[in-house]
């Protein structure tokens, strides 16, 4: 029986583990990556570590998230991970060169090789051939630290690919359907894995947007086969000795088969407020719109700037829409100055923006109240925006552009005839804004750089002999790492600081819930299905850590969350029985008699005792025998300082 290719490339990788299918396994990381609303933390736990040096074969870290400086505390953090860099032998972008994403895919990414990035869309990698996984910061300081990587072996579901896309239909398009079909909750557990005949029509860019937002259906990371096209992108990109063709076997077998005729579909968009509320421009109708925001790691390479400026030649954006450009990193933005189309966006009224991911994170570009949005963005979680009543909906660039010009949301196939990009021969390269690390002689003399914003990990303590505490809040389905810990351009720069950022924890859902939970010292948080869906985000463990949360029980996590939450040492349980979520309430007291002992044994079934309505009710722990030892050290970082002795 043949490989699929994500089990070729595991397979190449494992160190630890059983190759089955739903089993724990370790693998060797080729490459880590952090951006700056993740990394300060990321560095904070790798020098906890005492690991002098990285062990990795590239770990670059970049500055793209926190770029407004609108006081220190984000010029601190740059200057803090800079000089971090520097010291332990880490590539530094520095903020301008573009979104981590995007960068990585034009300079570092490689067919073949394993990456982690502190950052939910690391899959976007998987565009040229990588398994590339999104993960928590800590994950990715024990990654540097030479420390393996643990997933479980995940399913593997083929999406078959056939046919070609239409004119002004795009691979968003593609990924949307896909996430009409299989929902946010579609694919955890599972890899994604693009085949067939249509792979071949679709460009580089176009197969990354494709992974980005494999992202939002919940999945460890999607792929596509490493080909003649990756290897004339990597060409074109001075780096074609890093190209390996890579391809599943013809008879490989895989969990689930979807098929997809890329010929059939058209412009689609996201509705408020879920990356899955996927609609037709007919079944949405005629809706006018206040704003248009293009670019994100999803939707913001050369050619989506080209097709964007094609549309927006020699006319003017409508009166009552206001349009924003940012395009994704400095190679893009330097040819787009250099073949004229920057000159065609300006003159069509567009704001253009830094290379940084900007809006899409809630730094900037926040709609007016209940504004209509249109954004080439991957999620439209409600209040991501900074507006709360705002109205985002998830388009492509071609659809972004064509709605900018009429102010209504606007099928790009009544556009005049069409327009192919074709992929340059040569990108322009210039990476003198990347800062390579001092060597291993330099390294002792590099002095770490600390703002007073910067604030250390906080405090673990092993798992107690019992949890018995209140429930501190109740919220329901699909809450998103955007409702515990928010985003936006007042909250972000404190993401180094985790007493400060605390006081926002879960404020979009109950804004007492920080003034209750330090209250009540410790407590538990219960929650419904796909719980902590979104960023990678470990801020949305470590502020619930720091605020006392001893527990989280919930219907079902979603992947990284949960991922998170053990590194923190906080317990993560789910319902045997859904229907129990009815017999807790807020408020009510809570008992986990002899939950050390019992997670020391191994036990996977736990009961949760109401004192407050006498309700017994049995959880499942599931832990393995790694993040069995994890919880009970009180989290990772106390696990690896002790794996380290």
């Amino acid at each position: 029986m043949g490989l699929t290719l994500t089990e070729k490339i595991l397979k190449a990788h494992v160190v630890d583990g059983e190759f089955v299918k739903g089993s724990e396994i370790g693998i060797r990381i080729d490459q880590t990556l952090t951006q700056d609303a993740t990394g300060t933390m990321a560095y904070l736990e790798f020098e906890a570590m005492g690991v002098p040096r990285v062990k990795t074969e590239r770990s670059v870290a970049y500055i793209d998230h926190n770029t407004l400086q609108s006081g220190f505390e984000n010029a601190d953090d740059h200057r803090f991970i800079g000089s971090v860099a520097k010291k332990h032998g880490i590539y530094f972008s520095r903020p301008g060169n573009g979104i981590c994403h995007q960068v990585h895919l034009e300079r570092f990414g490689a067919p073949g090789k394993t990456l982690i990035g502190s950052d939910s869309h690391t899959p976007t990698g998987g565009g040229i051939g990588m398994i590339a996984i999104g993960a928590g910061g800590l994950d990715v300081a024990v990654a540097m630290g030479g420390g393996a990587y643990y997933i479980t072996y995940p399913k593997i579901v083929k999406v078959e690919l056939t046919g070609k896309l239409s004119p002004w239909v795009s691979a968003k398009d593609v990924i949307l359907e896909v996430l009409r079909r299989l929902s946010v909750k579609g694919g955890v557990g599972k890899v994604i894995e693009y085949c067939g005949e249509g792979v071949k029509t679709l460009s580089v860019p176009e197969r990354a947007t494709i992974t980005n937002m494999g992202a939002e259906l919940g999945a460890t990371t999607s792929i596509f086969p490493s080909d003649e096209t990756t290897r004339e992108f990597l060409k074109a990109q001075k780096r074609e000795d890093v190209y390996v063709p890579l391809s599943a076997d013809p008879d490989a077998v895989y969990d689930e088969v979807v098929e997809i005729n890329l010929s059939e579909l058209v412009p689609l968009a996201a509705c408020p407020h879920s990356p899955d509320n996927v609609k037709t421009v007919e079944e949405i109708g005629k809706l006018k719109i206040d704003q248009v925001c293009i670019g994100s790691c999803t939707n913001s390479s050369l050619m989506d700037m080209m097709k964007v400026a094609h549309i927006l030649k020699g006319k003017t954006v409508h009166p009552d829409v206001s349009l924003s450009i940012a395009p994704g990193s400095k190679q893009v933005l330097n040819m787009l100055a250099q073949n004229g189309a920057l000159a065609v966006m300006i003159d069509a009224g567009a704001r253009i923006l830094e290379s940084a991911c900007g809006p899409c994170i809630g730094m900037g570009q926040s709609p007016n109240s209940k504004g209509v949005s249109l954004r080439t963005f991957n999620r439209n979680f409600e209040g991501r925006s900074g507006t709360k009543d705002g109205q985002i909906y998830l388009v492509s660039p071609e659809m972004a552009a064509a709605s900018a010009l009429t102010g209504y949301l606007t099928d790009p196939r009544t556009l005049e005839g069409s327009f192919e990009f074709t992929m340059p021969k040569e990108f322009v390269i210039n990476d003198n804004m990347v800062v390579p690390p001092a060597t291993e002689a330099e390294m002792d003399s590099v002095e770490i750089l600390r703002g007073p914003n910067i604030k250390p990990f906080p405090e673990t303590a092993p798992l107690s002999e019992t949890i018995e505490c209140g429930c501190s809040l109740k919220v329901g389905d699909n809450i998103t790492t955007d409702h515990i810990m928010p985003a936006g351009a007042k909250i972000l720069p404190l993401r180094s600081n985790i007493p400060a950022i605390s006081n926002y924890c879960f404020t979009v859902c109950d804004e007492k819930f920080p003034e209750r939970a330090k209250s009540m010292g410790k407590s538990i948080i219960v929650g419904g299905s796909n719980y902590g869906q979104g960023s990678s985000r470990e801020h949305a463990a470590l502020a619930p850590l720091y605020l006392g949360v001893k527990a989280v029980l919930v219907k079902s996590f979603a992947r990284i969350h949960r991922a998170n939450l053990i590194n923190a040492g906080i317990l993560p349980l789910t319902f045997v029985n859904e229907a129990d979520y009815e017999n807790i309430a807020q408020g009510d007291e809570l008992v986990i008699a002899d939950v050390r002992k019992a997670v020391s044994e191994g036990k996977t079934q736990l009961t949760v005792v109401n004192k407050t309505n006498g309700k017994e009710i049995p959880v499942l722990c599931e832990l393995t025998g790694r993040t069995k030892d994890i919880v009970l050290a009180g989290g990772l970082l106390d696990y690896t300082r002790e794996s380290l002795k």
